[in-house]
């Protein structure tokens, strides 16, 4: 026999998206997955999530666990969570499965559409191209251009996407731009790091963090002839004005 700690901790988690919905009272939880496989197990990670979500905020919770590309595993098919005293149900769409018109004439299920069940996947994608085409705001239409375009690669070749989706489109949505920015910093921390080590403080990376992505572009052409951090300090500084 072996006594434990008597105190249970609990490591943070995130979950996808979580809306109080106001009129029925009660939390609705959706969670979307690409792969079938986790560790934990997507039903025992289903569970979990409810029972923090009660704990947090005292009202039921609708869990939706939404798979985006096509499998045959189980797990994709196994509505609850199971053991000797406990069982948790939550429900599953498929997207596959689910009738692509019901997402076409709604501009915000639009980057879902290109994943829905088909029979000419590319003349869906046609579609949605010419759905995202008729949004008459230009910031929406941008946004949702950006959506369709990575939702989309779960089931197309980029370049085949792209002859759908006009590219100055794509360019200028803020998810596009925030997507670039991000993976441009993690090429530039990586090249500082390997030029300056430790010399690099958590501010000069915070700066670096908070360039656009023409910016770190910029950088990475400037840090060529970079010999020390000062000249690194010295080009955020000029980069600000």
């Amino acid at each position: 026999m072996e006594v434990l700690k008597t105190e249970l901790t609990l490591e943070p988690i995130r979950a996808d998206s979580v809306t109080f919905l106001q009129a029925a009272n009660q939390i609705l939880h959706i969670e979307f997955q690409t792969l079938a496989k986790s560790n934990p197990a997507l039903n025992f990670r289903m569970l979990d999530y409810s029972v923090r979500l009660k704990r947090q905020y005292r009202c039921p919770v609708v869990q939706v666990l939404i798979f985006l590309q096509e499998t045959t595993n189980e797990m994709a098919f196994t509505e609850e969570y199971r053991d000797n005293m406990t069982i948790h149900q939550y429900q599953i769409v498929r997207l596959w499965e689910q009738d692509s018109t019901l997402f076409l004439v709604n501009p915000a299920l639009l980057p879902l559409a290109s994943l829905t069940r088909t029979d000419s996947p590319q003349s869906l994608l046609a579609q949605v191209a010419e759905q995202v085409a008729t949004i008459p705001d230009r910031e929406e239409q941008q946004n949702i251009a950006g959506c369709v375009e990575i939702l989309a690669g779960l089931r197309f070749d980029k370049d085949f996407v792209r002859q759908f989706l006009r590219e100055d489109i794509m360019r200028e949505s803020v998810i596009y731009q925030d997507i670039v920015q991000k993976e441009a910093f993690k090429l530039i921390s990586r090249q500082l790091q390997k030029r300056f080590g430790d010399n690099i403080g958590g501010s000069l990376v915070e700066q670096v963090r908070n360039l656009s992505a023409e910016q770190l572009e910029d950088l990475g052409e400037a840090l060529l002839d970079f010999s020390e951090v000062d000249n690194l300090v010295a080009w955020l500084g000029t980069s600000r004005k």
